[in-house]
């Protein structure tokens, strides 16, 4: 034999590259062998046993994206903010969505050459299915993964472009961001949206530590900041009278002086910005805007949220009597007691206000938003992802500008597990009056107490989340008139002579409350109960068992 027949002869015999002078087998093995190479080292089936070129070809392709991982890996450890910003950023997000794809294209064709090399009519019969199986099933779990992965990061890049602008970039000031939200209540017979709920969420530009400062939707002669073009019409601030309420500004704005703000995208938005940032003294350098009706549809796309609530709250019924507030048999009823809540009864627990006031509302409101936060996890994020975002699409409106969500995101996840602090400016943190002759000088004061409280995790963050800064007392001590406890001012002037309300008690923090689910007799609170005094038209019974569906935690 001449030494040139030797590496043909050799290459006639080899299992791998010529199986049909293997044993049944060894070629049972080398299938699934194959399929093994092809899933986890791509190219390397086709080097040993097909086209050497290819298999090169893929091989590079695939220790360059293995290059990546690994840098996108350390990235994730030493650089988060960075990673995400590649990933938000609209040009890098088409391009991995391109990469994903081809990679995902080529992983395929890769399977399917693999296929042609196990040659299944040489294989016994019954194994073929097997084989068959397991490349299905490889492929799935290969190219199908990274298909889905530039499916869902291309569903990431539409919401981000629908929900976020390309706008500026915002700063920190002092130390912190300060996101107004705002919960809208915009319909088809409207012109302009009126915030049904605002509260500012700050958060500490480095320890992501978090306040929220609510705002009732009444508070009346609201100031605007300082270069606010509302200054032109009200000087003095919104002071027209009892309508001059917050929340109508949105939509005076939009209706009547929107030509003051050429070039914003929501005049109306922005002015509510200005006049909370007046308000509170502090600058609020962005807005996020929920719209309440497609609020459930939110909800409903993480899962629900939990909670726990400190009294039954009302599903109400049409108004039948708007002079006084009364509505109709309600439709249901959210009890008290730990809860699981979907998106149509997470919203009316959120917005129900009949039997109580605005603030046992507010409160709520709090806790929902809180509620989001705790339970927005990875885990559920990825399972539910194409949905939540679809979701917030429909829902949120925002002038953050899409190059700072790595920021904020990272910040987000600094978050986690740090306890919220709150501050309302109504009940339990003020008298139930102070919202129509506020003291301004005097929130000025509150709030940044409560966000030098909040200003890094050295500060008292071992105290419970709403007490006031300095420790001197809750945050959930209800005002009375003369006194203001923990900053020494006297509430002389605009509180003194106006009537203090009688919330109940407050609670050591806000999750340490007991649920009423009893009347005072020990009898159990029922829906039939309930709705019984409401056709005898003994309101006021209502109201004093569901007098607690203010206290509410997120669990």
């Amino acid at each position: 034999m001449s030494n040139t027949e030797l590496p043909s002869q050799g290459l006639l015999t080899d299992p791998v590259r010529n199986p049909s002078s293997a044993t049944e087998p060894v070629r049972t093995k080398r299938a699934f062998l194959l399929i093994l190479l092809t899933l986890l080292v791509p190219g390397s089936a086709q080097i040993v046993a097909g086209d050497r070129k290819l298999g090169r070809t893929a091989l590079r392709v695939t220790l360059s994206a293995w290059l990546l991982a690994v840098l996108a890996l350390v990235l994730l450890f030493i650089n988060r903010t960075l990673l995400i910003n590649i990933i938000t950023n609209p040009v890098a997000s088409l391009l991995i969505i391109l990469v994903l794809t081809a990679l995902a294209v080529g992983w395929l064709v890769l399977f399917i050459n693999t296929l042609r090399l196990i040659r299944p009519v040489l294989l016994p019969a019954r194994t073929r299915p097997a084989v068959v199986i397991a490349l299905v099933l490889a492929m799935v779990a290969s190219s199908g993964s990274l298909g889905y992965a530039a499916y869902l990061l291309n569903v990431s890049r539409n919401a981000i472009g629908s929900i976020f602008n390309a706008g500026p970039a915002i700063d920190p000031v002092d130390g912190r961001y300060n996101f107004l939200m705002m919960g809208g209540d915009a319909g088809a017979d409207r012109t302009g949206r009126r915030p049904d709920s605002l509260s500012v969420l700050s958060v500490d530009a480095e320890t992501g530590q978090t306040a929220i400062i609510s705002v009732p939707r009444n508070l009346q002669n609201a100031r605007f900041s300082e270069g606010s073009p509302m200054l032109q019409v009200y000087p003095d601030g919104y002071n027209c009278g009892d309508e001059c309420l917050i929340n109508a500004i949105n939509t005076e704005v939009t209706n009547e002086h929107k030509d003051l703000y050429p070039g914003v995208a929501d005049p109306g938005a922005q002015a509510t910005l200005e006049a909370v940032s007046g308000t509170l003294g502090i600058t609020v350098q962005a807005y996020v805007l929920v719209d309440m009706d497609g609020f459930a549809k939110l909800i409903d796309a993480m899962g629900g949220i939990r909670i726990k609530a400190g009294g039954w709250v009302p599903i109400s019924g049409d108004m039948v009597d708007e002079a006084n507030g009364i509505h109709g048999m309600p439709l249901g009823w959210i009890p008290a007691g730990e809860q699981k809540l979907d998106g149509y009864h997470a919203l009316w627990y959120g917005r129900s206000r009949e039997f109580v006031d605005d603030y046992a509302r507010i409160q709520r409101q709090q806790c929902v938003q809180q509620a989001m936060l705790k339970q927005l996890d990875p885990a559920t994020l990825l399972a539910k992802f194409e949905d939540i975002a679809n979701a917030g699409t429909k829902v949120v409106d925002s002038n953050i500008s899409s190059s700072q969500l790595g920021s904020f995101v990272d910040l987000a996840m600094k978050a986690k597990g740090k306890d919220i602090k709150r501050l309302t400016i109504g009940p339990p943190d003020f008298d139930a009056s102070f919202s129509t002759v506020p003291d301004f000088d005097i929130i000025h004061d509150r709030v940044q107490k409560l966000l030098a409280s909040a200003s890094s995790e050295s500060s008292p963050a071992a105290a419970p989340a709403g007490t006031v800064p300095d420790g001197t007392a809750p945050a959930d001590t209800v005002l009375q008139p003369g006194s203001l406890p923990g900053n020494g001012l006297s509430a002389a002037g605009p509180l003194a002579g106006l009537p203090a309300t009688t919330p109940a008690p407050a609670p050591s923090s806000p999750s340490d409350f007991t649920p009423v689910t009893t009347t005072p007799e020990g009898e159990p609170i029922t829906e039939e109960m309930l709705n019984q005094f409401k056709r005898e038209g003994n309101e006021q019974a209502i109201r004093d068992l569901v007098a607690t569906n203010g206290q509410c935690a997120p669990l």
